[in-house]
């Protein structure tokens, strides 16, 4: 007879399980800092940036193309001063597209 474990809600799961607590703290972080400096993405590019990881202090912000990098690579100064207002500081950001092996760094 198959006995079928009761379900739980991820909540549940991340309270009984610290690395997943870890990992949905760190995503609340990263979407945070997204939320922050959304409005200073131009709106048409916005749909080809997504939040990315957090890992000691460096954010990254995951891209769909390289236009959108060149873009973006000259508003991260912008960015960083509105984490900072936010007091969602991070040590750098880094932009990374997507299927790319290549970054940019700040």
């Amino acid at each position: 007879m198959n006995r079928r474990q009761p379900s739980v809600t991820l909540l549940q799961a991340s309270q009984s399980n610290a690395s997943l607590a870890k990992l949905m703290e760190l995503n609340r972080a990263s979407k945070a800092r997204y939320d922050a400096i959304a409005t200073l993405i131009p709106e048409p590019l916005r749909v080809n940036v997504t939040a990315g990881p957090l890992n000691d202090g460096v954010w990254c912000l995951l891209l769909s193309n390289t236009t959108t990098a060149a873009k973006l690579r000259q508003l991260l100064p912008a960015f960083e001063a509105q984490l900072r207002v936010h007091q969602l500081e991070v040590k750098s950001i880094r932009l990374k597209v997507s299927g790319s092996t290549g970054a940019a760094h700040s």
